[in-house]
């Protein structure tokens, strides 16, 4: 079946799943690889035994934290699929995950509809641009409301939100789908795991509102046809396969979001779903543009996949694979690659040879001799790739974008029970960092202690027990703790200037620099305003580097700065004198310079919270919020109407073992969602106390 469409891209689709935890996306995967024919048995998430879910530690607590990548084929479609992470802490799997993808099925619950992650999510794929089928799923639950899960969908996001289904059936008696775009319905018996379905006319009781949004969605589609619309005008309708073409056109090029229904848990909906995916998410011929940068002039050049014949790729996961080592996972952006080829990495300027090339199915690979646009692949043995670097079919300067990742807001103190673990320690860490972006390591010079940083307290236990139950490292870990930032409070400038005799040859490099806080920006935006007759434009990529490395610990308390804005306003350099290492350091010198006038401030992580709580405990929450420098922004019914929603913004560092707290103030009914929401200044009186005043 793969050589049946693997050469014809229009019968491609590079699909992620998305949404809250909980929502069930990897319940909806395996269902969608078993009526594929991917796999032969359900596993349910429950009973920790699905296909997708496939580490030790996921299976042990019921949610995915890596996303995890397949292939299957549906009705001569070929189906690459990664199903993501829905917890806070793993955001960065989706967002690497959504940088090489062309189509995502957002799922909803039927009860809870739209929560913070879902949001994010969301957002994320809005930032690519990406086309979204949404999925409301659990519809057979207790309280589940399809419209009401579109309303609040409506409410959230931009766009079109319109549904091409309606719920047949309520709640435990919920038992298929009106089709309102072939005008029929569609009924699981409940029988072979879902396999077998058919469809009947519609009910009678459905037939008022299923002919209202029928109409409703014809309105819309015959605008985007002339000719379509003139035929409609004079009353002939469209026909099934037109409204088809017109949906898809309008996913693809007005962000339209057509919205679906069903319980993937009960095996209802999910092969419409999967037809859905093929009518209506794009190809990679849909999406076949893409921009590459110049390296060394930043002129971005517009290409496709039609036009470039040398192949293209983009790195965007590693794991470690305990019987092959260090898997690149690749997504194709044009060309073709073979096993024995060489690639050039853009950014590390070396060659690698490829002597494998995988599809993966989870943690099971499947060797191919061949890969081509559109294929998600893994590729072993690669020395000097990461995550984000380009590999390119001939040496090249010219890259596809980078992702860009949150920074850790947390960290916990770890050190090797013993010394044989020590460089074992160190060989861990350094597996880890590859595979993670969001994970850091430092080590504190004056305590000697290792820090490692993480998204979240989930994040960093996922982290530490791999380390002792996978790579076997034994460990001690302190507290966890947050990660402060800093800034300036006001406009600095300092002037570096080097010049000295290394190893019999003449070194100098003169640069002026201004830095001035940006509380617009969440990291260090470098600006440049000298002339190449000043500093030659071969000097700048040290200036910077010098720049970054020195910011990466401020004035106030050694922690990162951001929200900092540095710009150079001067220099000289002298020819046959002047160098990268020079210019280096004569950067770090003027940074220096500035921060023995700065003026600093300590930045703390601040959080948005959501607390679903029933109602007489509202109250005890809310103080109990107050006492921790937890600000109450919203106060909201639920949608059961018998519980409250409150949200909330504050420290991170307040909100340490928030979960056994709740679970006191609430008699275990409560339950809370939290995520990274931005830096804010840290107040005097509790920065005294952290800096030891």
């Amino acid at each position: 079946m793969q050589k049946e469409v693997k050469n014809d891209l229009s019968k491609v689709r590079d699909i992620g799943i998305i949404a809250h935890i909980d929502a069930g996306k990897t319940t909806t995967t395996e269902r969608i690889l078993f009526y594929t024919g991917k796999i032969h048995k359900i596993g349910e998430v429950h009973d920790g035994n699905t296909e997708m879910d496939w580490m030790e530690q996921e299976r042990a607590r019921g949610i995915t934290i890596t996303s995890a990548a397949t292939v299957c084929f549906w009705k001569g479609f070929k189906i690459n699929l990664i199903d993501t992470p829905g917890h806070v802490d793993f955001t960065a799997e989706v967002e690497r995950s959504l940088r090489v993808l062309d189509g995502v099925i957002t799922v909803f619950c039927g009860v809870a509809g739209v929560e913070p992650q879902s949001e994010t999510v969301w957002r994320q794929a809005d930032r690519y641009k990406i086309s979204k089928i949404a999925f409301v799923n659990k519809m057979d639950r207790i309280g589940a409301d399809f419209f009401r899960v579109i309303d609040m969908m409506k409410q959230k996001f931009s766009g079109d939100i319109f549904p091409l289904q309606i719920p047949l059936g309520k709640e435990s008696d919920f038992k298929g789908v009106v089709d309102l775009v072939e005008n029929c319905a569609w009924i699981w018996p409940g029988e072979n795991y879902g396999s077998q379905f058919f469809s009947s006319d519609i009910p009678q009781d459905l037939r008022e509102i299923s002919a209202e949004y029928r109409s409703k969605l014809i309105e819309y589609m015959v605008e985007q046809d002339n000719q379509i619309l003139e035929r409609y005008l004079e009353g002939v309708q469209p026909s099934t396969e037109e409204l088809k073409s017109l949906i898809r056109k309008a996913v693809l090029t007005k962000g339209f979001v057509p919205v679906l229904c069903g319980s993937s848990l009960k095996n209802i909906g999910v092969q419409k779903l999967i037809d859905a995916v093929v009518d209506f998410l794009p190809s990679p011929l849909d999406r076949a543009e893409f921009e590459l940068i110049n390296k060394k002039s930043d002129k971005v050049r517009k290409t496709s996949a039609l036009k470039e014949d040398n192949f293209l790729g983009l790195a965007f996961k590693i794991q470690a694979d305990q019987h092959v080592g260090k898997l690149v996972y690749v997504k194709i952006y044009a060309g073709k690659l073979k096993t024995g080829d060489q690639v050039y990495n853009v950014i590390k300027e070396r060659r690698e040879r490829v002597s494998h090339i995988f599809l993966m199915h989870a943690n099971h690979r499947e060797e191919i001799q061949e890969a081509t646009c559109g294929d998600i692949i893994a590729l072993p043995g690669l020395k000097f790739t990461v995550t984000g670097d380009t590999l390119s079919g001939k040496k090249s300067e010219e890259l596809l974008y980078p992702m860009k990742f949150p920074k850790p807001v947390i960290s916990v103190a770890i050190e090797p029970k013993s010394k044989a673990d020590e460089e074992k320690l160190k060989e861990t860490l350094q597996i880890l960092s590859e595979e993670d972006p969001t994970f850091e390591i430092t080590n504190n010079k004056e305590t000697g202690q290792t820090l490692i940083s993480g998204m979240g307290e989930l994040h960093l236990e996922i982290l530490t027990e791999r380390m002792m139950k996978d790579f076997k490292v034994n460990i001690n870990i302190g507290k966890p703790q947050v990660s402060y930032r800093e800034t300036l409070l006001s406009s600095v400038e300092g002037h570096g200037i080097f010049d000295r005799e290394i190893q019999g040859k003449r070194q100098f490099a003169e640069v002026v620099v201004e830095l001035s806080p940006a509380p617009e920006i969440d990291d260090v935006q470098i600006l440049n305003a000298v002339s190449t007759e000043v500093i030659p434009q071969s000097f700048h990529l040290a200036i910077e580097e010098g720049l970054r490395d020195s910011l990466r610990s401020g004035p106030k308390a050694g922690y990162e700065m951001i929200q900092i804005r540095a710009k150079i306003t001067g220099g000289f350099f002298r020819q046959n004198e002047s160098s990268d290492l020079a210019f280096k350091t004569a950067t770090a010198i003027a940074v220096e310079k500035c921060f023995m006038k700065a003026q600093g401030v300590l930045l703390e992580p601040i959080v948005k919270i959501e607390i679903i709580t029933p109602e007489e405990f509202v109250g005890d929450i809310i103080s109990d919020l107050n006492g921790r420098r937890i600000r109450v922004t919203k106060l909201d019914l639920f949608v059961d109407e018998r519980s409250r929603v409150i949200i909330a913004e504050g420290p991170l560092a307040e909100m340490f073992g928030y979960a056994t707290a709740l679970r006191s103030l609430s008699q275990g009914r409560a339950v809370y969602n939290m995520e990274f929401c931005k830096y804010a200044p840290v107040p005097e009186n509790i920065e005294k106390k952290i800096l030891g005043y």
